[in-house]
């Protein structure tokens, strides 16, 4: 899947079949399900999943929870508008 077709997938009702968990969580994300995103990210026990559980938690607004993710993904502390990071991170799951 390319960007154009994953964003074009987010008028659909559901994920596409065959989505990584982590690009499912950005799926959820970006139509307004937050806590479905959040579970999925959690789930993933390694650097990628804490960085998309990271944006998650600057989505909600918990900036302290975030750094903590951030600093387990290995990332700075994202100050980038939230779209951004969005799709920063969806291309580099791609």
């Amino acid at each position: 899947m390319d960007m154009e077709s994953f964003k074009a997938s987010l008028e659909a009702g559901e994920p596409p079949a065959g989505l990584s968990p982590l690009l499912e969580a950005l799926w959820h994300d970006a139509n307004g399900e937050w806590d479905k995103a959040h579970r999925l990210a959690q789930d993933q026990d390694n650097e990628t999943g804490a960085w998309v559980h990271a944006y998650l938690h600057r989505v909600e607004g918990d900036e302290s929870n975030a750094g903590y993710w951030y600093r387990r993904a290995g990332k700075p502390h994202c100050a980038a508008p939230l779209r951004q990071e969005w799709e920063e991170i969806a291309a580099a799951l791609m």
